[in-house]
C-alpha cells in the first residue's frame, strides 16, 4: 500500500510498504556504555560482566536500534538511548566475538533536502571489523522503490520492506594482538620495488597453492606465493582493495562480479570473499597471518584504499551504511540536495571537511596500521580527498591531519594524484610525506618506446626522477612511483600485442575503458603465429621492463607482467573475476616466456646492488670534479653531449650516463656512497644505429651488462668496448654498459 507523509519543506513524500505486518522483535536489555571508541567492543563492563560496546554516530538521526542477530538469522533489538555528540551508545552484557549485528536508524524521509533515513533497512556498522555474507542487492535493499515506474523521482518514494534478510551483517571481533612477534620491513623509499597484485587473481591459478587456498589471503601467505614475490626481488605488494566491498547492480544483472574491489562498503573489514578460514571473525587473523608471512620474507604490505567514495552510489544506489545513517553527514550533496556531488565518477563522494567522516578515514588508517600490521596506502583518486569546499586544496584537512598524525606520517603513503572532477588532475601537486602515481612517467615511456614523433626531453625528465614535477619542498625522486602498466588498463604484453581495446567480455558494448592506450601491437592485433611479429613483441617487452628498472623513482610493477600475462586485450577487466583477471602461472615454464621472468628478477637485483639506480636526491647535472664529469649526463649518438636543440628534435635514441661517485648523502657509517658508474643507451627506432661510446673523462671503456636485443639474459657476453668506439646498437634495443676506468 502507499501513502503521503509531509516533507520538511511541505513537499509530500510517498512511502510504500509490500510487506506484511512483522510480529514483535524481541529486545535485549542495555546499558549506557560509552561513546568511544566508535564500532562494536568487546570488553569486560564495570561490574566484570563480559559484553560488548556499540558506538555508533549519527548526527542528525532521531533514534537508534542495535539488531543482534542469532545462528538462524532471527532479530533481537536494543534501543540507544544514550546520545553523546551525535554518538548514539549503549552496552550489551554477554554479547561475544562472532555475534552478528547491524543498526536501524530512525529519522524523516525528506530527499530533498537529503535526509534519507529509512528504519526498515538493516545498515552496515561503518565500523564492523568483520562482515559476515554478501551484497547481491535485491530491490528490498533499496531504501527508496527501486524499480519505481517514474524513474526520475523513484528515489523519493521510500520502501518500507525490511532488508534484513538481504544484506551482510557486522561481526563483533575480539583483538588482543600486540604484534610482537611481528618485525616490519621498514624498507626506505628509495630501496623499494613495488609490485601490484590481486589477492585472488594472483593465487587463484597457482599449481603450488593447495586448492582450497587458492584466490585467499592464505594462499598469498603460503611458501609457494612467497617464493616468486622473494626470487623477483620486490619489496612491497600493493594489494588491490582489501576493504569489504560490494558489487554494483548492473554486474549483477549481466551475470558478472566486481573483480578489483574498488567499490568498498566496510572500511575496517577485511574483504570476507578472501577468507579460506571463514567469514564471522576469522577473516581477520587470516589477514593479519597474511602479513606477517609477508614481512619474515622482507615484503612491505601496502593497501589500495577507496576513501573517496562508497558502494551505495547516487540517488538511485541502495541502502547499505552511510546513506542511512545520515547521508547528510556523510556525502557531498549538490544545491539539490537530492544529489550527489560525484568527483569519482562512482555516483558519490565522501564529505571529507566533515569532522566525523575525517575520523571514519583516519580511524581506519590508524587500525590497518596499528592493528592489522599493514606498511602503507595507495590512495585512490586521492584528489578527491584533499578537496575542501569544492576545489582540491593542499591545505586541506585531510591533508593536515594526515601530516600531523603520529602514527600515519611514519607509513607509505602513495596518492593517485587526480579524480573526474573540475581542476582534480594534481599530479606533481601533494605535499611531502606523498609519493604520487606518475601517469607522465607511463605516458612518456609508452610513446618512447612505439617511436611517437617527439622530442626526447620529456623522456629525459622521466628517467632521471622527474625533477620538473618533484624537486620542490624537500621532495626527492621517490616522490615518483614510475609504472608503465597498472591494474586499469593494458596488461604489459597487451600493451605491445594491441592497437585498439577488446573488452566485448565486459558487456559494455566495448565502451568502457580507455582509448588512450599509447600501445603498439608490432604489425598484428592480438595473438599470432608470426614469430617475427612474436619476436619483436618480447624484445619490447624487455625494452619496457629495463627502462622502468633502470630509471630513478620507485618502480612499480603489475603481477603477471613479469612473465607475460594477458587479458586478451581487455584493458579495463575490472568485472572479469575469470582467467582474463588472474596470474597464468603457467608461463612460467613457457620457454618464450620464463626467460622475461629471469631478466626482470636479475634487473631488480641490479637496482638493489647499485646505489646510483636508487638515488636518494635529485641529479645536479653540474660538474663535481675538476675533470668536468658531472652526475648525470646525456649523449647524442655521435658520442657528444646533448645541446637545448637535441632535446627539443625528434629524436629515437638516447644516452644516459649515471656517475657512481657523485652519489649524494652517506652510508649508515658516515661513509660516502661510491658505486660503479653507468651508460645506459635507449634505442627505439626499426634500424640498428651507431653510437660513439664517450670517451675520457667519462670512461676508459665500456662492459655490457644488459643487452635486450637478446632472448636470454642470465649469461651475458663477456663483450667490452674501448671508450671512443662506435658500435653498432640493434634495432628497439637498450644496452646498459658499465664504466671501465
Amino acid at each position: 500500500m502507499a501513502g503521503e507523509r509531509a516533507t520538511g519543506d511541505g513537499r509530500p513524500a510517498v512511502v510504500v510498504n509490500g510487506a506484511r505486518p512483522a510480529p514483535p522483535v524481541p529486545t535485549v536489555p542495555v546499558r549506557p556504555g560509552r561513546p568511544t571508541p566508535l564500532g562494536a567492543r568487546f570488553r569486560t563492563g564495570p561490574d566484570g560482566v563480559a559484553g560488548t560496546n556499540f558506538a555508533l554516530w549519527a548526527g542528525g538521526a532521531e533514534g537508534v536500534e542495535l539488531c543482534l542477530f542469532d545462528e538462524r538469522g532471527r532479530e533481537s533489538r536494543a534501543r540507544l538511548t544514550e546520545l553523546t555528540h551525535g554518538i548514539w551508545h549503549g552496552f550489551v552484557p554477554g554479547v561475544r566475538p562472532g555475534q552478528r549485528y547491524g543498526y536501524r536508524v530512525h529519522g524523516r524521509w525528506d530527499p530533498w533536502t537529503g535526509a534519507r533515513w529509512n528504519p526498515a533497512k538493516l545498515l552496515l556498522d561503518p565500523y564492523a571489523r568483520a562482515v559476515d555474507g554478501d551484497f547481491l542487492l535485491p530491490p528490498e535493499v533499496y531504501g527508496h522503490v527501486r524499480d519505481w515506474p517514474e524513474q526520475h523521482v523513484a528515489d523519493t518514494v521510500r520502501d518500507d520492506r525490511d532488508s534484513a534478510p538481504y544484506v551482510p551483517k557486522g561481526v563483533v571481533v575480539h583483538d588482543d594482538d600486540d604484534w610482537a612477534d611481528d618485525r616490519r620491513p621498514k624498507t626506505p623509499w628509495a630501496d623499494s620495488v613495488i609490485y601490484e597484485l590481486h589477492v585472488k587473481g594472483f593465487t587463484q591459478r597457482h599449481p603450488g597453492v593447495p586448492e582450497e587456498l587458492r584466490g585467499t589471503y592464505a594462499g598469498l601467505a603460503h611458501p609457494a606465493a612467497v617464493e616468486h614475490l622473494v626470487k623477483l626481488g620486490v619489496t612491497a605488494v600493493e594489494l588491490l582493495p582489501v576493504h569489504q566491498f560490494a558489487h554494483e547492480d548492473h554486474l549483477l544483472r549481466r551475470g558478472l562480479r566486481n573483480y578489483w574491489g574498488y567499490n568498498s562498503i566496510g572500511y575496517f573489514a577485511p574483504h570476507a570473499g578472501y577468507a579460506a578460514s571463514g567469514s564471522t571473525g576469522q577473516q581477520v587473523g587470516e589477514f593479519k597471518r597474511m602479513v606477517r608471512a609477508l614481512h619474515a620474507a622482507g615484503i612491505e604490505v601496502i593497501l589500495d584504499v577507496v576513501y573517496n567514495h562508497t558502494a551505495e552510489a547516487g540517488e538511485l544506489g541502495p541502502t547499505l551504511s552511510l546513506k542511512g545513517v545520515d547521508n547528510r553527514g556523510y556525502y557531498r550533496l549538490q544545491h539539490d540536495a537530492r544529489r550527489y556531488a560525484d568527483y569519482t565518477g562512482c555516483g558519490n563522494t565522501l564529505h571529507v571537511v566533515q569532522p566525523h567522516v575525517l575520523r571514519l578515514i583516519t580511524d581506519s588508517l590508524r587500525y590497518w596500521v596499528t592493528e592489522m600490521g599493514v606498511d602503507g596506502f595507495r590512495f585512490d583518486l586521492a584528489a578527491a580527498l584533499a578537496r575542501s569546499m569544492h576545489d582540491v586544496d593542499m591545505l586541506s584537512p585531510f591533508l593536515a591531519v594526515i601530516a600531523q598524525d603520529p602514527v600515519l606520517r611514519r607509513v607509505k603513503l602513495i596518492a593517485e594524484p587526480w579524480d573526474v572532477g573540475s581542476g582534480g588532475y594534481q599530479v606533481g601537486a601533494f605535499p611531502p610525506l606523498w609519493t604520487e602515481w606518475n601517469d607522465r612517467y607511463r605516458d612518456a615511456v609508452r610513446d618512447f618506446w612505439r617511436h611517437a614523433p617527439a622530442g626526447v626531453r620529456e623522456m629525459g625528465y622521466r628517467l632521471s626522477g622527474s625533477s620538473d614535477l618533484y624537486a620542490w619542498g624537500g621532495r626527492r625522486p621517490y616522490a615518483s612511483v614510475n609504472f608503465v602498466t597498472a591494474h586499469d588498463g593494458f596488461t604489459l604484453r597487451d600493451l605491445v600485442s594491441y592497437d585498439r581495446k577488446h573488452n566485448e567480455a565486459n558487456g559494455e558494448g566495448n565502451r568502457d575503458g580507455t582509448d588512450d592506450n599509447r600501445s603498439w601491437n608490432c604489425g598484428a592485433e592480438g595473438e599470432t603465429d608470426d614469430e617475427d611479429v612474436r619476436a619483436l613483441r618480447r624484445r619490447q617487452l624487455r625494452n619496457l621492463l629495463t627502462t622502468l628498472l633502470l630509471s630513478t623513482g620507485v618502480p612499480m610493477l603489475v603481477a603477471g607482467d613479469e612473465m607475460g600475462r594477458t587479458q586478451r586485450g581487455n584493458n579495463n577487466a575490472y568485472c572479469q573475476d575469470n582467467e582474463i583477471g588472474w596470474v597464468d602461472w603457467s608461463l612460467l615454464d613457457d620457454p618464450d616466456w620464463r626467460p622475461l621472468f629471469e631478466l626482470t628478477s636479475r634487473l631488480i637485483a641490479l637496482r638493489h646492488r647499485h646505489p646510483v639506480l636508487r638515488r636518494r636526491a635529485f641529479f645536479s647535472g653540474r660538474p663535481h670534479s675538476a675533470d668536468g664529469l658531472r652526475d648525470l649526463a646525456w649523449f647524442t649518438p655521435h658520442g657528444a653531449e646533448m645541446t637545448e636543440d637535441d632535446w627539443w628534435a625528434p629524436a629515437a635514441t638516447l644516452g644516459m650516463y649515471l656517475s657512481g661517485r657523485d652519489i649524494p648523502g652517506r652510508d649508515e657509517r658516515g661513509a660516502p656512497v661510491l658505486d660503479d658508474s653507468f651508460l645506459a643507451v635507449l634505442h627505439a627506432g626499426h634500424a640498428p644505429v651507431a653510437f660513439e661510446l664517450p670517451g675520457p673523462p667519462w670512461a676508459g671503456g665500456y662492459e655490457v651488462v644488459v643487452d635486450t636485443a637478446r632472448e636470454e639474459q642470465d649469461r651475458p657476453p663477456d663483450t667490452v668496448h674501448r671508450a671512443g668506439a662506435r658500435i653498432t646498437v640493434p634495432g628497439r634495443s637498450v644496452l646498459l654498459l658499465r664504466v671501465r676506468p
